[in-house]
């Protein structure tokens, strides 16, 4: 890996020609979100510019093998077949990070725990690396709803009722569990703490269902959070970091609209595997006060975890037009149809922007502590 003191650029060298910007893309990983990262990855292979960048895929295997794999968007797309996956057959393995040799800048395009959450983020520090998207502790918290929820309301943003599941509560004090989650109001939605793209959520509208749905997000995550449902509209919003130490940046809202005839709610199935489900709105049909306070409440919960270059973050607009907060992904679905390039697209930012946009955030961010 390069030293990354200086700001790297593409200057040519002396009597030479420039040299292209390298961006190292991770995908693929360790977590349950391991296919919808290879997805993302596919739409930005087909996306950056290859003139400008030289690009170096580097697969993650479930068991946490590293490769450098193919380049060829077309493998890692979402077909008929379902969601690729990264695979040690995939390229050619890579026994330590040096294999890369000159890395300016990594995207980690990796969703869930192992990627997300501050783990690699952590390593790339160590390394004084470059990286696009949030640091240590802002992936940590994003990542981790109940910390999530903590550190929003301790900034006064608005958040709904809900009860955390330790895994020692559940295996020694289900009862009391119980009673805490009936103070609630059904339904529920019963989820993993530290997972995202709906894995394990489940919708509960009675008690009888409580337990199966508890075991259901264990299976993801042994912490559990359950979050009283929300009357409202779903509507998201993506944040940019500031240029130059500015301000972060809110697009246009959107919004997500289910058809409950087909599904209870914004389910996995209905985000990647279904065309029919669930389909996406950019911009929202919002009232104008309505929308600048969803972009207002973005930025605010951005800025509440410290995060950095890219997150998109999810709400409720009741039907008394109040705003709350569900949650902040700090690494949010990137395919071309995903709602946080979908949203800049419809604030006039088109996907190669974007991804440039983001590379440059990256490159002007000094490493260590700031």
């Amino acid at each position: 890996m390069a030293d990354a003191s200086p700001v790297p650029t593409a200057a040519p060298a002396s009597g030479g020609a420039a040299r292209k910007v390298r961006v190292a893309l991770l995908f693929g990983g360790r977590s349950g979100e391991h296919g919808v990262s290879t997805a993302t990855a596919a739409g930005v292979m087909k996306a950056i510019d290859r003139d400008k960048y030289d690009v170096l895929p580097v697969g993650i295997t479930r068991e946490g093998q590293w490769v450098l794999a193919s380049g060829d968007a077309t493998r890692w797309e979402l077909s008929a077949g379902g969601l690729a996956e990264v695979t040690g057959d995939s390229g050619t393995e890579l026994a330590s990070l040096a294999d890369l040799g000159e890395v300016d800048v990594v995207f980690p395009l990796l969703h869930g725990p192992f990627g997300e959450d501050g783990t690699i983020q952590g390593l790339l520090e160590l390394a004084g690396v470059r990286y696009v998207g949030a640091g240590v502790l802002a992936s940590a918290v994003g990542m981790d709803k109940h910390y999530m929820k903590l550190v929003f309301a301790g900034h006064g943003l608005p958040v709904g009722p809900y009860v955390v599941v330790t895994p020692r509560e559940w295996e020694q004090r289900q009862a009391e569990v119980v009673a805490r989650v009936q103070e609630l109001r059904f339904p529920v939605f019963v989820k993993p703490a530290r997972a995202g793209s709906s894995l394990g959520v489940t919708r509960v509208d009675d008690v009888s269902g409580l337990a199966a749905a508890i075991e259901e997000a264990r299976f993801h995550d042994p912490k559990v959070l359950v979050e009283q449902g929300i009357e409202g509209r779903e509507i998201e919003c993506a944040v940019l970091g500031g240029r130059a130490g500015g301000a972060p940046r809110a697009s246009v809202p959107g919004e997500i609209v289910v058809d409950h005839d087909a599904a209870d709610f914004y389910d996995f199935e209905a985000k990647y595997l279904s065309q029919t489900q669930a389909r996406t709105e950019a911009p929202a049909d919002l009232p104008d006060d309505v929308a600048e306070r969803v972009r207002d409440v973005a930025v605010r919960a951005f800025e509440a975890i410290g995060a950095e270059g890219i997150s998109r973050v999810d709400v409720f607009v009741t039907p008394a037009g109040e705003v709350i907060v569900n949650e902040i992904n700090t690494m949010p679905g990137f395919t071309p149809i995903s709602m946080y390039p979908k949203m800049w697209q419809a604030s006039g930012l088109s996907y190669p922007e974007l991804i440039d946009e983001l590379i440059e955030l990256a490159l002007e961010r000094p490493v260590g502590l700031r």
